[in-house]
């Protein structure tokens, strides 16, 4: 399969020049090597060439070109107007921004995650998963809950079943002093996951004086 370098960069095939310019300054910054040390360096280093090589391809009006028509090729010749085709390349594109949020996440650096999760979710509104992790990474921080809780109940329409979604967004509902909709989805979660013990007490909680702002946060999958 041919290498996307709109891929690489986290970009729309769509993009203007401005806008691959922009994307590559931020990533730049993020990812120079002078900002790491010892192993990470050398990640760093790779990283930063790839994302050089993108930007010097997709910059050239000509070498840009040929690399959509390398791309169509490889998608079995389908042109940009091919609905399999903007399909896929909508597909990694979001795959891209999930798995950067993820590693982000890790490292313990929820504002590149939240940016990342976002992303994904502008690329593909009804991509549930993406709207679950940004809801994750927002609810990390109380000045972001308003957000964490608007992307939670995102993800639980798109998914009305999922259980870990239905338990997230009611204790962020509960954090957000939303105490019926809270217990709505709590029960939701216990309707389609069976006897959960988090859930039972946050149930329990929502009954009694507020006890504080923990939530329940796991890493992104």
């Amino acid at each position: 399969m041919v290498k996307s370098y709109y891929g690489v960069l986290g970009v729309a095939r769509s993009a203007t020049e401005e806008e691959i310019r922009r994307r590559f300054r931020k990533l730049a910054l993020e990812k120079h090597p002078d900002r790491f040390l010892g192993p990470e360096k050398q990640r760093a280093e790779e990283e930063f060439q790839a994302l050089t090589e993108a930007f010097n391809i997709l910059t050239h009006a000509e070498r840009r070109r040929l690399h959509d028509l390398d791309l169509n090729r490889g998608g079995g010749g389908a042109g940009r107007s091919g609905g399999g085709a903007a399909a896929e390349d909508k597909g990694q594109l979001v795959r891209t921004f999930l798995a950067r949020g993820v590693q982000a996440y890790k490292e313990g650096n929820f504002g590149a995650a939240a940016d990342s999760f976002a992303r994904a979710t502008e690329v593909d509104p009804e991509s549930p998963q993406a709207w679950y992790n940004l809801a994750q990474t927002c609810g990390r921080q109380d000045r972001l809950l308003q957000r964490a809780v608007a992307a939670a109940e995102r993800a639980c329409e798109l998914e009305p079943m999922k259980p870990s979604y239905l338990k997230l967004a009611g204790r962020l509902l509960g954090r957000a002093g939303q105490s019926a909709r809270a217990r709505h989805r709590l029960e939701q979660a216990l309707t389609w996951g069976g006897p959960d013990a988090e859930v039972e007490k946050a149930l329990e909680e929502l009954s009694q004086e507020p006890r504080g702002r923990r939530g329940i946060f796991g890493k992104p999958t």
